[in-house]
């Protein structure tokens, strides 16, 4: 028998901040911001792998699960963004960890398009995965039809590593499996 002691998963900081955002664990009372900032969007969760939301109960469940996540180091790990210097949540990036794989998701409600937010945050969020001595790649894909994804992945430093045919069902888009773009970093 060993006297090592198993090495505890991997964890991201509870909070962090950019210039312009703050990023912190969601709670379940966020459910009306959110659902108002992009959960019941049509349009922001048009290329998403979920339907937007039609009440804010099941939101709430889900908001609830994600702390949990967190409480208990599940790996799959949701942030919500605000402005800095507030508390009223305008999107959402998440970091899933699979040994030595780190993969992002992320949504922003309509009105903070276009203003470099999100690539502010995946920057911030992969620079972080890239110091990790366990983390060897940080990835994230997005659909083929989504070349605003695209930009925010590259312009946060991944690069591109190809196009997976029919990889993933939007079912926003359609019941058919989509065609996806994937960047990366590696080391």
């Amino acid at each position: 028998m060993s006297d090592q002691k198993p090495t505890p998963p991997l964890r991201p900081p509870e909070t962090f901040e950019t210039e312009r955002l703050f990023a912190r664990k969601p709670r379940p009372d966020d459910a009306p911001a959110v659902f108002a900032a992009y959960a019941g969007d049509e349009l922001a969760t048009r290329y998403l792998s979920w339907r937007p939301y039609k009440s804010v109960v099941p939101l709430a469940e889900f908001l609830h699960a994600r702390a949990d996540g967190w409480k208990n180091g599940d790996g799959d790990y949701v942030y919500l963004l605000c402005l800095r210097g507030t508390d009223t949540p305008i999107g959402s990036i998440g970091v899933l960890i699979e040994g030595h794989k780190a993969m992002f998701g992320f949504v922003l409600g309509q009105p903070h398009w276009g203003r470099g937010l999100m690539t502010e945050a995946l920057q911030h969020l992969l620079d972080w995965t890239m110091v990790q001595p366990k983390i060897r790649r940080g990835w994230a894909y997005c659909a083929a039809e989504n070349p605003s994804s695209a930009r925010v992945m590259k312009r946060a430093g991944m690069t591109r590593e190809g196009v997976l045919h029919r990889w993933q069902v939007f079912p926003n888009l359609g019941p058919e499996p989509r065609d996806c773009i994937f960047y990366s970093n590696v080391k």
